[in-house]
């Protein structure tokens, strides 16, 4: 779980490279782009009330070959209305969601650096200190996910080495 109040919190984001890749942050005007379209409310939960300007946020390619961990982003802003969720014409709209009353939340992450390496599944699992990481475990699919302080040092640490 996230460090107490106060403290700077690691996360971990999923996203299909084909849809928004870290290539794709990084290219977004001050290298900033919402987190949008996430349609679970564990996760949305955490894109609400966990994620905190300042946080560091592991940016994961999933559905890709290989799936792997490939950048390191910021959270420059808090948790607010998913407005994707409004539009009509959007993917990701939801007629349940409204202005005055929403079921959705976004928050606008940055990117920092591009890992030296992408730090693939494969090696994860292979990786002593990392047995109880959210991602590793059996049936985790959440897009958004906490990260420990301890893991982030383990993977930032694998991804840095050329």
């Amino acid at each position: 779980m996230p460090n107490a109040d106060g403290d700077r919190r690691h996360w971990l984001v999923k996203s299909e490279p084909d849809a928004f890749s870290f290539d794709d942050l990084m290219a977004s005007p001050r290298r900033t782009s919402h987190w949008d379209g996430v349609r679970n409310f564990q996760a949305r939960n955490t894109l609400r009330d966990g994620m905190k300007k300042g946080d560091l946020v592991f940016f994961y390619h999933s559905s890709a070959d290989p799936t792997a961990i490939v950048g390191v982003a910021e959270v420059v802003r808090e948790g607010y209305p998913d407005h994707t969720a409004f539009d009509k014409s959007d993917s990701h709209y939801d007629p349940k969601s409204k202005p005055d009353a929403p079921t959705w939340f976004m928050v606008d992450l940055k990117g920092v650096e591009k890992l030296k390496r992408p730090v693939t599944l494969a090696e994860l699992r292979t990786v002593k200190g990392l047995e109880r990481m959210v991602l590793l475990q059996k049936g985790s699919r959440l897009s958004v996910q906490p990260v420990s302080p301890k893991e982030w040092d383990i993977i930032y640490a694998l991804g840095m080495r050329g």
